[in-house]
Formats: C-alpha cells, sequence, structure tokens
C-alpha cells in the first residue's frame, strides 16, 4: 500500500456516510477514482459509479458498499436527553459511553451516549447492561428547548468518530471498515488497471453502492440501471478465530491467510470457479466460507436481478464487526485487490457463464 492510497484510506474511513446520506463519502471516493477513469455518474440515492472502457456491449460490474451503519435521534425528553433508534444493525451494547457526532442543519454537535458508574448500580441494577430501552445521548443541554436550540430534531443522523489506527504494524482498525474498505478496494483496482495500462475487452463498472445495511437497496437499483452481464461484489466477513464466536457454526476464518471466497446459492459456480483459478495460477492465498440461503451482501442483489446476472462474493475477513475497533489485515487487503483485478484480466468479451453451454 503506496503513501497515497494508505492517505486516501485514512481520510475515507474516518469520514462519516450514514446510510442515507452517503455523499460526502461518495466525494471523496469519486474524488479519488476519476483520475483512473473513463466517466463517473451518480444515480438519485447517491450511488456512485465510475466506467473504464464505456460504450461495449459486454460489461462487467466489481461492487461495494459505501454506507455505515448509525443512529436517528427519535424522541427528545423534557430534560435533554436523546433516545435513539437504529439506522442499520448498530450495537446497543458496545453504545455506553462511546462520543458521538449528531449531524445537523447547522453542524456538527457532539454528544456521548451517558451511562450510571458503577458505583450506583446497585441491587436489580448492578448486572444493568445497555438495551435500547435505557440508551440515551447527553449533549450538555438543561432541557428539551436548549437541544433544540442546538439545531437537533427527530430525524438528526448520529455517527461515532473513532478513526483509523494500524495495530501491530500489519493490521489496522477503525470504524466503518464494512464496508468502506470494499470501496478502497474497488478503487484501488481502478488505479492498477489504469497504471499497469491493462486493456480489458468490455466495459468495466466501478459501483460504490448506498443502502446496503438496511436491505441491499442501492444494489437492487443500480444493477437495474447498468444492467452488467458479471458481477464481482466484495464485503467484509467474520474473522472466527475471536473467542465467543463458534467457528462450528460461522465457519473457519481468520485475518493474514487471506480473502474468503462465498459459497451460497447466489454465487455463480462458473464465476466462481473463474476467480478460484486466478488465485491458484497466482499463488493468491485464500479462504472459503458457506452461506446456507443468501449471503446477505449486494451479491444477492446483483445475482437475482434482469432475469439473472452470474455474481460472485469476495470478502476481507473482519474482526469486531459493527463496532468502532473493527480490524482487517494489509496484506488481506492487497490479496484482494490483486484478486480482483487479475479475475478481470481472465474475463473475456461475450464470456459464456451460462451453467449448461449450449
Amino acid at each position: 500500500m503506496n503513501k497515497k492510497s494508505k492517505t486516501f484510506l485514512k481520510k475515507y474511513l474516518e469520514n462519516a456516510s450514514p446510510t442515507g446520506h452517503e455523499n460526502k463519502g461518495q466525494q471523496l471516493w469519486i474524488d479519488y477514482i476519476s483520475p483512473y477513469v473513463d466517466e463517473w455518474h451518480t444515480d438519485v440515492y447517491g450511488t456512485a459509479y465510475a466506467i473504464i472502457n464505456p460504450g461495449k456491449k459486454f460489461r462487467v460490474a466489481i461492487e461495494s458498499h459505501a454506507d455505515e451503519i448509525s443512529w436517528y435521534v427519535n424522541y427528545i425528553s423534557d430534560k435533554g436527553n436523546i433516545h435513539v433508534i437504529r439506522n442499520g444493525g448498530s450495537d446497543q451494547t458496545i453504545a455506553a459511553s462511546r462520543r458521538v457526532n449528531i449531524h445537523t442543519p447547522k453542524g456538527i454537535v457532539r454528544g456521548v451516549f451517558g451511562w450510571p458508574a458503577i458505583h450506583v448500580r446497585k441491587g436489580k441494577d448492578a448486572s444493568l447492561s445497555p438495551t435500547m430501552d435505557n440508551i440515551f445521548i447527553d449533549v450538555g443541554a438543561k432541557d428539551k428547548k436548549e437541544v433544540e436550540s442546538l439545531g437537533i430534531h427527530v430525524g438528526c443522523v448520529i455517527t461515532y468518530d473513532d478513526g483509523f489506527e494500524e495495530i501491530n504494524k500489519k493490521n489496522f482498525i477503525g470504524r466503518a471498515l464494512d464496508n468502506r474498505l470494499g470501496g478502497y478496494c474497488i478503487a484501488e483496482v481502478a488505479r492498477k488497471i489504469h497504471e499497469e495500462k491493462i486493456k480489458l475487452p468490455y466495459s468495466l463498472y466501478i459501483v460504490n453502492a448506498v443502502q446496503e445495511e438496511v436491505g441491499l437497496h442501492g444494489a437492487h437499483m443500480i444493477a437495474q440501471t447498468i444492467k452488467p452481464n458479471v458481477a464481482m461484489v466484495t464485503d467484509v466477513t467474520h474473522d472466527t478465530s475471536t473467542p465467543l464466536i463458534n467457528a462450528k457454526v460461522e465457519g473457519d476464518v481468520q485475518l493474514g491467510l487471506g480473502p474468503a471466497l462465498a459459497y451460497a446459492p447466489s454465487v455463480h459456480r462458473k464465476l466462481l470457479q473463474l476467480i478460484e483459478e486466478a488465485a491458484v495460477e497466482n499463488n493468491i492465498p485464500f479462504q472459503r466460507v458457506a452461506s446456507s440461503r443468501s449471503t446477505g451482501t449486494d451479491t444477492d442483489a446483483f445475482a437475482y436481478s434482469n432475469g439473472g446476472i452470474p455474481s460472485a462474493l469476495i470478502s476481507i475477513p473482519l474482526r469486531y464487526m459493527h463496532t468502532t475497533v473493527e480490524m482487517a489485515n494489509f496484506q488481506d487487503v492487497e490479496h484482494l485487490i490483486d484478486l480482483i483485478t487479475l479475475s478481470l484480466k481472465k474475463i473475456k468479451s461475450g464470456h459464456n457463464f451460462k451453467y449448461f453451454d449450449q
């Protein structure tokens, strides 16, 4: 990872792009990728996509999602305490004592998820844990009127502010690696194709979709718009080597052992085989993970759009998903970028991914 790439990764991860409010992160992504592509566009809900070699009949998409989990202001009490609802899969158990940014029309208002000290939690409250019923945000206001004077209203979105940090030189942490890390990877694929002067016989769409965390909605919309013939999606998957995770249930995946290829009904077996061959031929380490019904990622949205799009999922192992200290491995990221690039080189214009040759 060169200095320019790492600078972009840090800036991109530390930017807030909550579901439904991804515009600032999308602008950062477009600014970075635009020198390496022929054109870029956005749709009405903010999905950004760039094109290399536009105008070809055969179209291949590589995709990630841009949004991060967050909270919404749902209720402001007379005493000025702010109660919240989820925007995506936010985990209330990590909220207590965290600093937050409340995004208002007047700008950012700082606050904290308040929590009573251990000294005062006695009796039945001794083992009190954060729930959606008892977490709240304190902005230091005396009452509801003062809260509202700060520009805070029901519907304001709330994010954490934890940033990028390297851990033990080989790993890094931050919030929203799920899945702006994927957005970084596909941007780097575009950079490699440009700088290495790789000629593709088809149009390549590099897609950074919105609203994955609330139902894969951005992917559903953009698949209808660009109508790719093939789609490779990148997301994150659980590192199951840490305590409190059962690898027999979740699968055996670990940081540092390479990206994980998914096996699921929505994953097209011929496309998956092509990706596996690219990995083996180029000595790229990879892991495998199985999903019994759906992947829960934008892969499903692409696969079942437009009468069926051959789709595959390549994931980066991640620890502590949906927390503020998500952890990934630098080498896994580089291997995923290389694997996508090499897989793209194996796809031919008009490639036949039909299950049965005719």
